[in-house]
């Protein structure tokens, strides 16, 4: 399997997981988004970075 097809579906299965919150609970994730709107950014970018390396070791887990 090519680098970039992985990569497509690696992508299209964030976006699906992406949606699911909205989707199924508008009201809540509308609250959320207001909440991470009102961090400062090196509290953001914390949050980004933990997120990052929360994933790498997840694939790097499954790999």
């Amino acid at each position: 399997m090519s680098a970039w097809r992985e990569f497509f579906i690696a992508l299209g299965l964030m976006l699906v997981l992406e949606g699911i919150g909205p989707f199924v609970y508008p009201a809540a994730m509308r609250r959320v988004y207001f909440m991470a709107a009102q961090l400062r950014d090196p509290v953001l970018r914390t949050l980004g970075l933990l997120s990052m390396v929360s994933g790498l070791a997840l694939i790097y887990g499954v790999r």
